[in-house]
Protein backbone atom coordinates (compact mmCIF):
# COMPACT_ATOMS: atom_id res chain seq x y z
CA UNK A 1 0.00 0.00 0.00
CA UNK A 2 0.95 3.58 -0.55
CA UNK A 3 2.77 5.34 2.23
CA UNK A 4 2.43 8.76 0.98
CA UNK A 5 -0.51 10.90 0.30
CA UNK A 6 -0.23 11.83 -3.59
CA UNK A 7 -0.64 15.26 -4.79
CA UNK A 8 -3.77 16.92 -3.70
CA UNK A 9 -5.60 20.64 -4.53
CA UNK A 10 -5.04 23.06 -2.26
CA UNK A 11 -7.66 22.46 -0.37
CA UNK A 12 -7.08 19.45 0.47
CA UNK A 13 -4.10 20.15 1.45
CA UNK A 14 -5.24 23.12 3.56
CA UNK A 15 -7.42 20.31 5.35
CA UNK A 16 -4.33 17.93 6.18
CA UNK A 17 -2.19 21.10 7.78
CA UNK A 18 -5.04 21.58 10.00
CA UNK A 19 -5.23 18.08 11.19
CA UNK A 20 -1.67 18.44 11.91
CA UNK A 21 -1.93 17.93 15.27
CA UNK A 22 -3.29 14.47 14.66
CA UNK A 23 -0.34 13.57 13.12
CA UNK A 24 1.73 14.76 15.49
CA UNK A 25 -0.23 12.81 18.21
CA UNK A 26 0.16 9.94 16.53
CA UNK A 27 3.41 10.24 16.38
CA UNK A 28 4.14 10.57 19.98
CA UNK A 29 1.83 7.61 20.31
CA UNK A 30 3.45 5.07 18.25
CA UNK A 31 6.66 6.80 20.66
CA UNK A 32 5.17 6.40 24.22
CA UNK A 33 3.46 2.71 22.84
CA UNK A 34 6.78 1.40 21.75
CA UNK A 35 5.83 0.57 18.73
CA UNK A 36 9.03 0.91 16.58
CA UNK A 37 10.69 -1.10 19.70
CA UNK A 38 8.55 -4.23 19.23
CA UNK A 39 8.55 -4.46 15.34
CA UNK A 40 10.87 -6.90 14.41
CA UNK A 41 12.95 -6.54 10.70
CA UNK A 42 10.32 -8.70 9.83
CA UNK A 43 6.47 -7.81 8.95
CA UNK A 44 3.86 -8.45 11.68
CA UNK A 45 0.49 -8.81 11.95
CA UNK A 46 -1.70 -6.21 13.96
CA UNK A 47 -2.46 -8.86 16.13
CA UNK A 48 1.13 -9.89 17.20
CA UNK A 49 2.17 -6.07 17.31
CA UNK A 50 -1.20 -4.96 19.92
CA UNK A 51 -0.12 -8.20 21.90
CA UNK A 52 3.42 -7.23 22.28
CA UNK A 53 2.79 -3.66 23.18
CA UNK A 54 -0.32 -4.27 25.30
CA UNK A 55 -2.87 -2.37 23.26
CA UNK A 56 -6.03 -3.16 21.33
CA UNK A 57 -5.92 -4.12 17.59
CA UNK A 58 -8.28 -2.50 15.88
CA UNK A 59 -7.19 1.03 17.57
CA UNK A 60 -3.46 0.12 16.55
CA UNK A 61 -4.23 -0.91 12.74
CA UNK A 62 -6.15 2.72 12.67
CA UNK A 63 -3.14 4.41 14.54
CA UNK A 64 -0.37 2.65 12.12
CA UNK A 65 -3.22 3.48 8.81
CA UNK A 66 -2.72 6.60 9.47
CA UNK A 67 1.12 6.97 10.63
CA UNK A 68 1.78 4.94 6.92
CA UNK A 69 0.27 7.58 5.43
CA UNK A 70 3.61 10.23 6.04
CA UNK A 71 5.55 6.98 5.77
CA UNK A 72 6.28 6.19 8.89
CA UNK A 73 5.58 2.19 9.15
CA UNK A 74 4.27 0.57 5.84
CA UNK A 75 0.98 -1.22 5.67
CA UNK A 76 1.45 -4.43 3.24
CA UNK A 77 -1.38 -5.61 0.86
CA UNK A 78 -1.67 -8.73 3.32
CA UNK A 79 -2.37 -6.40 6.20
CA UNK A 80 0.91 -6.76 8.08
CA UNK A 81 3.24 -3.83 9.07
CA UNK A 82 6.71 -3.18 8.42
CA UNK A 83 9.48 -0.27 9.18
CA UNK A 84 10.40 2.19 6.89
CA UNK A 85 13.42 4.46 6.84
CA UNK A 86 10.96 7.01 9.36
CA UNK A 87 9.58 4.64 11.60
CA UNK A 88 13.12 3.00 12.68
CA UNK A 89 13.70 6.41 13.96
CA UNK A 90 11.14 6.07 16.40
CA UNK A 91 13.56 3.02 17.93
CA UNK A 92 15.28 3.68 21.18
CA UNK A 93 18.22 1.54 20.23
CA UNK A 94 18.54 3.53 16.72
CA UNK A 95 21.74 5.14 16.25
CA UNK A 96 20.20 8.11 14.86
CA UNK A 97 16.71 7.79 16.87
CA UNK A 98 14.47 11.08 17.62
CA UNK A 99 12.00 9.21 20.10
CA UNK A 100 13.01 11.65 22.68
CA UNK A 101 12.99 14.49 19.97
CA UNK A 102 9.54 13.13 18.81
CA UNK A 103 8.16 12.81 22.63
CA UNK A 104 9.89 16.55 23.68
CA UNK A 105 7.99 18.51 20.42
CA UNK A 106 4.36 16.77 21.79
CA UNK A 107 4.94 16.95 25.48
CA UNK A 108 1.51 18.27 27.06
CA UNK A 109 2.58 22.10 27.57
CA UNK A 110 2.50 22.09 24.18
CA UNK A 111 -1.05 21.32 23.60
CA UNK A 112 -1.55 24.38 26.21
CA UNK A 113 0.32 26.76 24.21
CA UNK A 114 -0.25 26.12 20.92
CA UNK A 115 -3.74 27.56 20.60
CA UNK A 116 -2.01 30.93 22.10
CA UNK A 117 0.29 31.22 19.03
CA UNK A 118 -2.02 34.50 18.01
CA UNK A 119 -1.30 35.74 21.53
CA UNK A 120 2.21 35.29 21.18
CA UNK A 121 2.24 36.57 17.63
CA UNK A 122 0.44 40.23 18.59
CA UNK A 123 2.27 40.62 21.74
CA UNK A 124 6.49 38.95 20.83
CA UNK A 125 6.30 37.45 24.38
CA UNK A 126 6.31 33.68 25.12
CA UNK A 127 2.83 32.46 26.41
CA UNK A 128 4.56 30.51 29.09
CA UNK A 129 4.19 33.10 31.65
CA UNK A 130 0.30 33.37 31.25
CA UNK A 131 0.13 29.57 31.21
CA UNK A 132 1.75 29.02 34.09
CA UNK A 133 2.44 31.73 36.14
CA UNK A 134 6.19 31.06 35.80
CA UNK A 135 9.34 30.88 33.22
CA UNK A 136 9.09 28.39 30.75
CA UNK A 137 12.38 26.49 32.44
CA UNK A 138 10.86 27.09 35.95
CA UNK A 139 7.56 25.47 34.82
CA UNK A 140 10.02 22.25 33.93
CA UNK A 141 11.53 21.76 36.67
CA UNK A 142 9.19 22.86 39.66
CA UNK A 143 5.97 21.20 38.15
CA UNK A 144 6.81 18.74 35.29
CA UNK A 145 9.76 16.55 36.10
CA UNK A 146 8.64 14.01 33.20
CA UNK A 147 8.82 16.74 30.57
CA UNK A 148 12.05 17.76 32.14
CA UNK A 149 13.18 14.67 31.94
CA UNK A 150 12.41 14.00 28.46
CA UNK A 151 13.56 17.55 27.55
CA UNK A 152 17.19 16.69 29.12
CA UNK A 153 16.96 13.44 26.90
CA UNK A 154 15.91 14.93 23.66
CA UNK A 155 18.68 17.43 24.03
CA UNK A 156 21.06 14.78 24.56
CA UNK A 157 20.30 12.97 21.62
CA UNK A 158 20.09 15.81 19.36
CA UNK A 159 23.77 16.86 20.85
CA UNK A 160 25.38 14.19 20.30
CA UNK A 161 23.95 13.34 17.02
CA UNK A 162 24.72 17.10 15.62
CA UNK A 163 28.55 17.05 17.50
CA UNK A 164 29.48 14.36 14.66
CA UNK A 165 28.41 16.42 12.80
CA UNK A 166 30.08 19.77 13.76
CA UNK A 167 33.22 17.41 14.25
CA UNK A 168 33.00 16.21 10.93
CA UNK A 169 32.53 19.53 9.21
CA UNK A 170 35.36 21.44 11.04
CA UNK A 171 38.72 21.52 10.08
CA UNK A 172 40.32 22.60 13.00
CA UNK A 173 44.09 20.89 12.06
CA UNK A 174 46.21 24.24 12.33
CA UNK A 175 44.82 24.33 16.25
CA UNK A 176 46.30 23.69 19.55
CA UNK A 177 42.67 24.45 21.61
CA UNK A 178 39.13 24.71 21.53
CA UNK A 179 36.45 26.23 24.13
CA UNK A 180 32.70 24.92 23.43
CA UNK A 181 30.98 28.13 24.68
CA UNK A 182 27.24 26.94 26.71
CA UNK A 183 28.02 23.54 25.38
CA UNK A 184 25.87 21.94 27.64
CA UNK A 185 27.01 18.50 28.22
CA UNK A 186 30.08 18.77 26.26
CA UNK A 187 29.27 16.64 23.05
CA UNK A 188 31.00 19.15 20.59
CA UNK A 189 34.38 19.42 22.73
CA UNK A 190 34.21 15.76 23.29
CA UNK A 191 33.99 15.10 19.15
CA UNK A 192 36.50 17.58 18.51
CA UNK A 193 38.66 15.99 21.39
CA UNK A 194 38.46 12.59 19.98
CA UNK A 195 38.85 13.41 16.79
CA UNK A 196 42.20 15.93 17.23
CA UNK A 197 44.00 13.66 19.82
CA UNK A 198 46.79 16.85 20.76
CA UNK A 199 44.20 18.98 21.35
CA UNK A 200 43.07 20.66 24.34
CA UNK A 201 39.88 21.89 25.14
CA UNK A 202 37.20 23.61 27.88
CA UNK A 203 33.56 23.41 28.22
CA UNK A 204 31.73 26.23 29.87
CA UNK A 205 28.05 26.49 30.34
CA UNK A 206 26.12 26.81 34.06
CA UNK A 207 26.79 25.04 37.01
CA UNK A 208 23.92 22.81 37.19
CA UNK A 209 24.80 21.92 33.62
CA UNK A 210 27.99 21.10 33.61
CA UNK A 211 27.67 18.51 36.62
CA UNK A 212 26.31 16.42 34.49
CA UNK A 213 28.74 16.91 31.71
CA UNK A 214 29.45 13.90 29.32
CA UNK A 215 31.96 11.40 31.70
CA UNK A 216 34.78 11.55 29.24
CA UNK A 217 35.06 14.44 30.25
CA UNK A 218 34.89 14.21 34.10
CA UNK A 219 37.74 13.18 36.58
CA UNK A 220 38.83 9.27 35.76
CA UNK A 221 37.03 9.71 31.98
CA UNK A 222 38.88 9.04 28.90
CA UNK A 223 39.63 12.97 28.07
CA UNK A 224 39.72 14.39 31.61
CA UNK A 225 43.15 15.29 31.31
CA UNK A 226 43.07 17.44 27.88
CA UNK A 227 39.73 19.87 29.43
CA UNK A 228 38.96 22.37 31.99
CA UNK A 229 35.49 22.51 32.87
CA UNK A 230 34.10 25.94 33.66
CA UNK A 231 31.03 26.74 35.38
CA UNK A 232 29.65 30.02 34.33
CA UNK A 233 26.73 31.97 32.22
CA UNK A 234 29.06 33.33 28.59
CA UNK A 235 26.54 36.41 29.00
CA UNK A 236 28.39 37.33 32.20
CA UNK A 237 31.95 36.38 31.57
CA UNK A 238 34.17 33.99 29.34
CA UNK A 239 37.29 33.43 31.59
CA UNK A 240 38.38 30.39 29.02
CA UNK A 241 41.26 31.50 26.75
CA UNK A 242 41.60 29.03 23.40
CA UNK A 243 42.32 29.26 19.87
CA UNK A 244 38.92 28.13 18.30
CA UNK A 245 35.46 29.01 20.02
CA UNK A 246 32.66 27.17 19.11
CA UNK A 247 28.95 28.94 19.96
CA UNK A 248 26.31 26.12 19.03
CA UNK A 249 22.62 26.86 19.06
CA UNK A 250 22.32 29.77 22.27
CA UNK A 251 22.02 32.43 20.14
CA UNK A 252 18.53 32.85 20.39
CA UNK A 253 17.71 35.11 23.08
CA UNK A 254 17.10 38.98 22.93
CA UNK A 255 19.52 40.56 21.08
CA UNK A 256 21.49 42.17 24.35
CA UNK A 257 21.95 38.72 25.90
CA UNK A 258 23.45 37.55 22.40
CA UNK A 259 25.57 41.14 21.95
CA UNK A 260 27.20 40.14 25.71
CA UNK A 261 27.69 36.63 24.99
CA UNK A 262 29.88 37.82 21.52
CA UNK A 263 31.53 40.49 23.09
CA UNK A 264 32.84 38.09 25.88
CA UNK A 265 33.96 36.08 22.92
CA UNK A 266 36.14 38.42 21.55
CA UNK A 267 37.15 39.65 24.91
CA UNK A 268 38.30 35.92 25.98
CA UNK A 269 40.06 34.95 22.22
CA UNK A 270 41.86 38.19 21.56
CA UNK A 271 43.10 39.25 18.22
CA UNK A 272 43.15 36.43 15.66
CA UNK A 273 41.05 34.10 17.59
CA UNK A 274 38.86 31.87 16.04
CA UNK A 275 34.82 31.77 16.62
CA UNK A 276 32.42 29.46 14.79
CA UNK A 277 28.63 29.77 15.22
CA UNK A 278 26.76 26.98 14.58
CA UNK A 279 22.88 27.48 13.98
CA UNK A 280 19.69 26.49 12.32
CA UNK A 281 18.23 28.74 10.63
CA UNK A 282 14.93 29.79 9.07
CA UNK A 283 15.80 30.87 5.44
CA UNK A 284 18.12 29.30 2.59
CA UNK A 285 18.05 25.67 4.29
CA UNK A 286 16.46 22.85 2.86
CA UNK A 287 14.76 22.34 6.29
CA UNK A 288 12.84 24.92 6.39
CA UNK A 289 9.52 23.19 7.40
CA UNK A 290 11.43 21.94 10.65
CA UNK A 291 13.37 25.28 10.99
CA UNK A 292 10.04 27.58 11.19
CA UNK A 293 8.54 25.31 13.07
CA UNK A 294 10.62 25.54 15.78
CA UNK A 295 10.94 29.12 15.42
CA UNK A 296 7.73 29.35 16.19
CA UNK A 297 7.68 26.86 19.35
CA UNK A 298 10.37 29.30 20.81
CA UNK A 299 8.24 32.05 20.40
CA UNK A 300 5.84 30.16 22.65
CA UNK A 301 8.25 28.71 25.47
CA UNK A 302 11.00 31.42 25.68
CA UNK A 303 10.28 34.16 23.54
CA UNK A 304 13.37 33.55 21.90
CA UNK A 305 13.72 33.16 17.68
CA UNK A 306 15.67 31.48 15.12
CA UNK A 307 17.64 33.23 12.77
CA UNK A 308 17.77 34.08 8.98
CA UNK A 309 21.58 33.79 7.29
CA UNK A 310 21.06 38.00 7.04
CA UNK A 311 20.20 38.07 10.92
CA UNK A 312 22.64 36.11 12.29
CA UNK A 313 25.56 38.05 9.61
CA UNK A 314 24.41 41.23 10.70
CA UNK A 315 24.47 40.27 14.72
CA UNK A 316 28.35 38.59 14.12
CA UNK A 317 29.51 42.34 12.36
CA UNK A 318 27.75 44.35 14.84
CA UNK A 319 29.63 42.57 17.51
CA UNK A 320 32.90 43.71 15.56
CA UNK A 321 33.50 39.96 13.94
CA UNK A 322 35.28 39.33 10.67
CA UNK A 323 32.95 36.56 9.09
CA UNK A 324 35.07 34.35 6.69
CA UNK A 325 32.30 31.99 5.09
CA UNK A 326 29.00 30.57 5.96
CA UNK A 327 28.53 26.62 5.21
CA UNK A 328 26.14 24.05 6.20
CA UNK A 329 27.37 21.31 8.74
CA UNK A 330 23.98 19.09 7.66
CA UNK A 331 20.68 19.90 6.41
CA UNK A 332 19.42 21.91 9.09
CA UNK A 333 22.68 23.59 10.55
CA UNK A 334 24.76 26.00 9.19
CA UNK A 335 28.67 27.20 10.55
CA UNK A 336 29.48 31.04 10.23
CA UNK A 337 33.27 30.93 10.26
CA UNK A 338 34.68 34.08 12.61
CA UNK A 339 37.49 36.03 13.21
CA UNK A 340 38.77 38.00 15.54
CA UNK A 341 40.16 41.25 14.10
CA UNK A 342 44.13 42.71 15.21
Amino acid sequence: MTTESPPCPPSMRLRELVFGAAYAAAVRAAARLGVADALGESPMSVEKLAAAVKTEAQPLRRLLRALSCHGVFIENQDGTFAHTDMSRLLREDDPHSLRYISLWCTEPWTWDAWPRLDEAVRTGENVVQGLYGKGFFDYLHEDAPESAEVFNRAMTTSSEQSARDVAEALDLSGSSSVADIGGGQGHVVVSLLEKYPSMRGALLDLPSVVENADPRLREGGALAGRVRIVPGDCRVAIPVRADVYIIKNILEWDDGSTRRALRNVIEAGGPGARVVVVENLVDDTPSMRFTTAMDLLLLLNVGGAKHTRQSMVDRLRDAGLVIDGVRPVNPYLHAFECTVPG
